[in-house]
């Protein structure tokens, strides 16, 4: 579920296809810089309902779903 839900919110930021996103895709790869990375940031904190620390060494998408698992 979170996997969907933050393609879904990348999409949204970005205009991606999502079918490429997978769990060791990094921002770097999806060419995402900080002000997009910030405002992805923002929707996945209200998306579930949690707070990000942007120093929180976030650099995969599998690094965010693991934040958010464990931060639930």
């Amino acid at each position: 579920m979170e996997l969907e839900t933050i393609k879904q919110i990348i999409k949204k930021q970005i205009d991606i296809d999502t079918s490429n996103i997978t769990m060791d895709t990094t921002f770097e790869d999806l060419q995402i810089d900080s002000l997009d990375l910030a405002e992805i940031v923002m929707d996945i904190e209200e998306a579930f309902d949690i707070s990000i620390e942007t120093g929180d060494g976030l650099k995969t998408v599998a690094d965010l779903v693991d934040y958010i698992k464990n931060n639930k």
